[in-house]
């Protein structure tokens, strides 16, 4: 049984039906006491012109494609599903500008990645599905970054994750995982749809309802709600947010640029330091630097060498003009 998640939005009109025998009726006056004047009729407020175009004046193309494979918008059930994501996505506008927004930062580095792996640059979308793109983000299935891996995922592509470190929340290194994870999962599949329901919900439980089902088509297959509006999401962002002059309103300019960061190495002789101290020796501030450096569990740094991210130094400035910079 096919699940059908989009469902019509009905408008309901109600008029005032008063039957004749409810209704109060004035007596009959003779012509020539009608008046002469005839009345108008006179507005009670003045209407203003609607200037933000009703949802329903956005329309998907007919023809979609996600990493150069068509998707089937000719079959009833594709379409409604992908009309529910993207409906949703237009409704929560707010929360769509920010999303948007945030692709000018987090974008770049998982393009850069993804091209040098030779994997479909739409892939990126899957960041807005999974994270929305926040580095710090965690779910109660214990899904940690901007990629959402969970631990033993993490631990499978080498992500560091301890009490006061979790390599996941670092863009980097965790878009360097999932590329190989979602190379990993074409190899089995060889259809990125697939892939992707896999990345979502595991290899092993997509291989066994396929088998169940006897389907080889994610168009076809019937799983739990979130993964079948998982790729239905991921293929509306792209529509969206590839675009979000057209559907947001926002131009180029209007999103966050890439933070301007430099990678400095700090070693720690004692058990550990604060970061407001790790902070004020590079000339930022202790929020600033749990910002640029999500993976930091921890509010200090242990005994060791660590590389961690700080704002980038004015190359103009004199050699001894942060503490950093002064000779111990």
């Amino acid at each position: 049984m096919l699940l059908v998640v989009a469902a019509p939005l009905l408008a309901l009109l109600a008029t005032d039906t008063m039957s004749d025998q409810h209704s109060p009726v004035a007596p009959a006056k003779e012509a020539s006491e009608q008046p002469a004047v005839p009345s108008t009729l006179t507005p009670t407020r003045s209407l203003q012109p609607r200037t933000k175009p009703f949802l329903s004046t956005y329309r998907l193309p007919d023809n979609l494609t996600f990493a150069g494979v068509p998707v089937p918008m000719h079959i009833w059930q594709v379409r409604e599903r992908i009309e529910h994501e993207f409906y949703r996505f237009l409704e929560d506008e707010g929360d769509s500008i920010l999303l948007a927004k945030r692709t000018g930062r987090c974008f770049p580095p998982a393009e850069r990645q993804l091209a040098e792996a030779g994997l479909p640059d739409d892939l990126k979308y899957i960041l807005l599905v999974e994270s929305k793109c926040i580095s710090a983000a965690y779910s109660r299935a214990k899904a940690s970054g901007p990629w959402q891996f969970i631990p033993s995922t993490g631990r499978m592509f080498a992500l560091e994750n301890n009490h006061w470190k979790d390599d996941r929340r670092d863009l980097e290194l965790s878009t360097e995982a999932a590329v190989k994870y979602l190379k990993k999962l074409y190899d089995i599949f060889g259809d990125w749809y697939l892939a992707m329901a896999a990345y979502n919900a595991g290899e092993v439980h997509i291989l066994k309802s396929m088998r169940e089902q006897k389907v080889k088509d994610y168009w076809k297959l019937h799983y739990v709600s979130e993964t079948m509006r998982y790729v239905p999401r991921i293929i509306v962002s792209k529509e969206i947010f590839s675009q979000p002059e057209r559907y947001l309103g926002l131009v180029k300019a209007d999103l966050y640029p890439p933070l301007n960061t430099e990678v400095v190495t700090v070693t720690i002789k004692e058990s550990q330091r604060h970061l407001a101290a790790v902070a004020e020796q590079y000339g930022t501030y202790f929020l600033e630097l749990k910002l640029l450096n999500p993976e930091i569990r921890k509010d200090y740094l242990p005994r060791g060498t660590h590389r961690i991210k700080i704002p980038r130094r004015n190359e103009d400035c004199p050699t001894v003009c942060l503490k950093a910079d002064v000779p111990h």
